[in-house]
């Protein structure tokens, strides 16, 4: 309890002692540990409140994170906190500000500013079938991508349509071109869980379809007989053994192991499934995804009509003659896989990406993690105990203060070019994304915008409060790190904190 008290005292201290300060300059280099003028050592007489802002509202922010204080530190956890106006830069309220923790999903923040400022909102990633054209004939197609996480089977098969618009009737051989990423598709962290199947881990590579994962459908059929299955993408995987279709009202019990074997990916069935069921989904990762896409294009060419006698290898990059290509959405649309559904998937690759932009050659995990910690560096938001090597925030990878997350909050607020595309990819308390269910009580007028996180021993939530009308937001960024198993309890506290911020921000 004393140990509570006391960080009740520091909090509250920090409603006279921080009011009205103004924040350093985003090039400032930030301090090493707490600063003085927030120290309860450096306390002052209460000052009049900052940029006209309600003080009573900042006091119930003040109350609310030293509840969310003593409540954290005396389970024995770790926080790091940090409230600040983007209208005058001063700090609301702020606990362990500089306490570099794991930020979780909340490290797609990063990810996503940095993106948005080094690639530009409308970038688009390109993937194309490359060979040369010879009468009706094409002897080696290549697949070469260039990092798009939104490629589906459906894309896939438009460039099989075009390339039989074109009067292609056989292809001797797919070639799949992953020349654009390294060779280390297992993204930094992700081999702490390899038994892991669950599409939340699946690899990256630089030509990637369906987020390098695959679905198993089961459908019952008549009682005795097998269940009907087929796996989307196709012509990737091979079944072995059968679930049987029982008698209606048995249920089911479905076992589903996958099973690499050499270059070959084998899934293993068993189980029943009651006559009368729904159609069963089973998402799944893929072990090894350098092959898979073209495997899957050898089966649409088939199916479209052109042969395709030969099989399917890695390579081609010396193939340079372009016959069709395919664009995805701009990178302003597909942030929105990040901020409002935490993709994991989506994250590692545009880290990647970010790392091929920057040396002009093959993508690498820890060149897209030096250019996010470059461009904290430049905003004097990085510190010493600052690591970042993944950018989805999975598992055990990063460490990073509020105050860097906050920073780099405000730094994007301040900037025209990157504000409204930014806010736009967050989730929305209350309407979508992984806040639907969340700040219900300000859905109406949208005015939590975040982005989540959570492990087993790690949750955060970090964003923008907005204000009616042309009114600047509050930003927070919320951190908590060592409580296992302890997840909704420590979302619920957090959540009063955002509620109070809101609560002020909303007004009558």
């Amino acid at each position: 309890m004393l140990k509570s008290k006391v960080y009740a005292l520091t909090i509250s201290l920090l409603l006279g002692t921080v009011a009205h300060a103004q924040a350093p300059a985003a090039a400032e280099p930030a301090p090493a540990s707490d600063s003085p003028r927030s120290s309860p050592a450096a306390a002052a007489a209460p000052a009049p409140a900052a940029g006209g802002r309600d003080e009573r509202a900042r006091a119930r922010v003040v109350e609310a994170l030293q509840e969310l204080t003593g409540w954290v530190h005396g389970r024995g956890g770790t926080l790091s906190a940090r409230v600040v106006d983007t209208e005058s830069g001063a700090v609301w309220a702020e606990s362990s500000p500089q306490s570099a923790l794991n930020p979780a999903s909340n490290m797609k923040l990063l990810t996503a500013a940095v993106a948005l400022e080094r690639l530009g909102a409308e970038f688009r990633f390109s993937t194309g079938l490359y060979g040369k054209l010879e009468g009706n004939r094409v002897e080696a197609l290549v697949l070469r991508g260039h990092g798009d996480p939104s490629l589906t089977t459906a894309d896939l098969w438009q460039l099989v349509t075009a390339l039989r618009n074109l009067g292609v009737t056989q292809v001797g051989q797919v070639q799949v071109d992953q020349s654009r990423f390294d060779e280390q598709f297992v993204p930094p962290a992700f081999e702490q869980q390899p038994d892991e199947w669950a599409s939340f881990r699946a690899p990256v590579s630089a030509v990637a379809l369906e987020r390098n994962a695959l679905v198993v459908n089961l459908l019952a059929q008549d009682v005795g007989q097998p269940a009907r299955v087929w796996i989307e993408p196709p012509g990737i995987v091979t079944v072995e053994g059968t679930v049987e279709t029982r008698r209606p009202g048995s249920g089911e019990a479905v076992q589903l192991t996958l099973e690499p074997r050499g270059s070959e990916l084998v899934a293993r069935l068993g189980g029943h499934v009651a006559r009368g069921m729904p159609r069963l989904r089973f998402e799944r990762r893929l072990d090894d995804p350098r092959r898979a896409p073209g495997l899957a294009l050898r089966e649409l060419l088939v199916a479209a009509g052109i042969a395709v006698p030969g099989g399917v290898a890695l390579g081609g990059e010396q193939v340079l003659t372009r016959l069709l290509f395919h664009q995805s959405e701009p990178l302003s649309q597909l942030l929105a896989e990040l901020g409002k559904n935490s993709d994991n998937f989506y994250a590692e690759m545009i880290l990647k990406a970010l790392g091929s932009e920057s040396t002009g050659g093959p993508g690498r995990s820890q060149d897209g993690a030096r250019v996010l910690l470059q461009w904290l560096s430049e905003r004097g938001l990085a510190t010493p105990e600052t690591r970042l090597s993944n950018g989805s925030g999975l598992f055990d990878a990063n460490r990073i203060s509020a105050a860097s997350l906050a920073g780099a909050l405000l730094a994007v607020h301040r900037n025209p070019a990157l504000y409204p595309e930014f806010l736009a990819h967050l989730a929305v308390g209350g309407v979508d994304g992984t806040l639907r269910s969340r700040f219900r009580r300000f859905k109406e007028q949208r005015l939590v915008r975040a982005k989540t996180g959570t492990l087993s021993a790690a949750v955060g939530l970090s964003g923008y409060v907005l204000q009616p009308g042309s009114g600047s937001p509050i930003i927070f960024a919320l951190l908590v790190n060592g409580l296992p198993g302890q997840a909704w309890a420590v979302r619920e506290r957090i959540d009063r904190v955002v509620d109070a911020i809101a609560a002020g921000q909303r007004g009558p």
